[in-house]
């Protein structure tokens, strides 16, 4: 609190202190519910990228961890990849939005991902208060990859095995951030580059997550002019087959129903190009996204 002597007796300003100390108070028994918790945020999109969105992100995630909420964060990078690889003179090639992935390829994947953009997102969560700690998906086999059944023609894409959850967990239990990178290792030391929405899914299942939230360009489920708050596995079949969920959101909710099936209690998917929209996602009555529950 500033201590000055002087008080603004301005009704405009008391009333958006009124509006604040409000907010707050909204938050407490979420603060209290998630204590002890842990959240899977999966990063991405325009967060990634601008500096304020950048900044806004890291604060919130401090905030979490500063009331008792164990965060694991991982994130894509699909840009600095790309970006690299045009600098090495590597053609880049998708193929149903998964990037071929060659022996020259997963090299750069693994440069870039599991090293500056990496080590960026540990920088600046840190720059905030937060100990952060890089990890790479080959640190102590944290995700142990086997290839994509469904993609064998991209090369080394692959898809998550297992997770070294006791590895996470005392992370956690010293107070710090895993920042994830999703690279994989198989059995035979042979890397893979695995879809960070994928990577995040298979860690928050395997670390029976409360949450799993997906920070992208993507507001959440539109129905007409309206985000759909809140949508159950019934809803969501009857909104695919209407049409209102469609392209590109029908694999993220198939996918987010099956990560509730397997444990994880919520699902998130919130637009992160609104500042602060992580915070006002968890901790207000609203929400800003859509999230995904069970029946």
């Amino acid at each position: 609190m500033n201590d000055t002597i002087c008080r603004d007796t301005n009704p405009a300003m008391k009333g958006r202190q009124q509006a604040i100390g409000q907010v707050l108070i909204e938050a407490l028994p979420y603060i209290r519910q998630f204590e002890g918790k842990t959240f899977v945020v999966k990063y991405g999109g325009a967060a990634m990228t601008e500096e304020r969105l950048k900044n806004a992100f890291a604060q919130n995630i401090t905030l979490l961890r500063k009331v008792g909420i164990n965060v694991v964060v991982v994130h894509g990078g699909g840009t600095a990849i790309t970006r690299v690889a045009d600098a090495m003179g590597l053609e880049t090639e998708f193929v149903h939005g998964k990037r071929v992935t060659d022996e020259k390829m997963i090299e750069v994947v693994q440069m870039t991902l599991a090293g500056k953009v990496n080590q960026d997102i540990v920088r600046l969560i840190s720059s905030h208060g937060a100990k952060a700690v890089g990890v790479s998906g080959l640190d102590a086999r944290t995700i142990e990859a086997v290839p994509c059944r469904e993609a064998s023609h991209l090369g080394r894409v692959g898809e998550v095995a297992s997770v070294n959850t006791e590895y996470l967990d005392l992370l956690c239990q010293a107070r710090l951030i895993p920042v994830i990178a999703p690279v994989g290792i198989d059995t035979e030391g042979n890397l893979y580059n695995i879809n960070a929405d994928d990577a995040a899914s298979g860690i928050a299942i395997a670390l029976k997550a409360e949450k799993l939230i997906y920070v992208s360009d993507v507001e959440g489920v539109q129905c007409g002019d309206k985000i759909l708050k809140s949508v159950c596995k019934s809803e969501a079949a009857d909104l695919i087959e209407q049409g209102i969920i469609s392209g590109g959101m029908i694999p993220k909710s198939l996918s987010a129903y099956k990560t509730l099936d397997s444990g994880v209690r919520k699902v998130h998917l919130i637009n992160g190009r609104l500042v602060h929209s992580l915070l006002l996602e968890i901790f207000t009555d609203s929400g800003v996204g859509t999230q995904f529950v069970v029946e």
